[in-house]
C-alpha cells in the first residue's frame, strides 16, 4: 500500500503548476494577515462570488451526493456479523470483489463521463446509487445468503465507483486556479458531513426498525440528491461572474 503511494508522488512532481491569477497578499494590514485572510476568507469569497445564488444548491448537491453509500457503510460490518458471514467470506467479497467493481466503476465512470458529458453521469450516479441499497435489504431478509452477497457488494461497488469518477470530476469544475486545494478540501468536507451526522445514529436505527428498513431508510435518503442532481449540474455549467479560472 505505501509502495502505492509512488504513482501519487511521481505524478506530482512531473506535472507543471498552473498558471494562478492569485490574491494580492498586500495590504494595510501586513503581509501575514493578509496572506492569511487570502487564504482562509478568499476561497469562500471566490466560491460565492463566481456563483452567486447558484452556489447554495450546488453545496446542496455536495452535502448529499454520497449520502447513500456512507450511512450503508456505517452497519456494514454489524449487519455481516449479525447475517452470519465469516470474516474470510466478507474479506473475500469486499477485498476482492468489491474492489474490482469499484475499478471497473470508476474506469466505466470516466469513460462515460468523457462521451456523453459530466451531467449524465452524474444523473445516473444519483438515481442508481439508492437502488443499489436495496439487495442489502433483501439480504437482510435472507440471512447468510453468499451469491446475493457478492450480488449486492458488487452493484454498491460498481454504481459507486462509477458516481465517485464523476462526482470527483464535478468537484474539480467546481474550483478555482487560485483556490483548488483549499476548495477541494472544504467540498470534500461537507461531503461528509451530513452523512456521517446521520451515521451517528445508524445503531439506533436498527435496534428500533431492524435491518430491513434501515436499508430501505438508507435508499430513500438518496432522494434529495437526484433531485438535485440534474439542476446542480446544469447551474455549475452556466457562465460564471468574475472566474479565476
Amino acid at each position: 500500500m505505501a509502495a502505492s503511494m509512488v504513482v501519487g508522488l511521481v505524478t506530482v512532481l512531473r506535472v507543471p503548476e498552473p498558471a494562478i491569477r492569485g490574491v494580492d497578499p498586500g495590504g494595510a494590514g501586513g503581509p501575514v494577515l493578509a496572506r492569511l485572510k487570502a487564504a482562509v476568507w478568499g476561497p469562500f469569497m471566490d466560491f460565492f462570488g463566481r456563483y452567486l445564488w447558484r452556489a447554495l444548491p450546488i453545496l446542496a448537491f455536495v452535502a448529499t451526493f454520497r449520502i447513500c453509500d456512507i450511512v450503508l457503510a456505517a452497519m456494514a460490518s454489524p449487519f455481516y456479523h449479525d447475517m452470519g458471514f465469516t470474516k474470510d467470506e466478507v474479506a473475500a467479497v469486499s477485498g476482492i470483489s468489491g474492489v474490482a467493481m469499484f475499478l471497473l466503476g470508476a474506469a466505466l465512470g470516466g469513460a462515460l463521463t468523457a462521451r456523453v458529458g459530466l451531467r449524465p453521469v452524474l444523473v445516473a450516479g444519483a438515481a442508481l446509487a439508492p437502488c443499489s441499497m436495496l439487495p442489502f435489504a433483501w439480504l437482510a431478509t435472507r440471512g447468510h445468503d453468499l451469491g446475493l452477497l457478492i450480488t449486492a457488494v458488487s452493484a454498491e461497488n460498481l454504481i459507486g465507483g462509477a458516481a465517485s469518477s464523476a462526482f470527483i470530476a464535478y468537484l474539480s469544475s467546481l474550483t478555482s486556479a487560485g483556490f483548488t486545494a483549499t476548495q477541494y478540501a472544504l467540498f470534500s468536507s461537507l461531503m461528509l458531513m451530513l452523512p456521517k451526522s446521520i451515521a451517528l445514529f445508524s445503531g439506533l436505527a436498527v435496534d428500533r426498525f431492524g435491518y430491513p428498513a434501515y436499508f430501505v431508510g438508507t435508499a430513500a435518503l438518496g432522494l434529495p440528491e437526484l433531485a438535485l442532481a440534474a439542476w446542480a449540474a446544469r447551474l455549475a455549467e452556466r457562465p460564471q461572474r468574475g472566474s479565476k479560472r
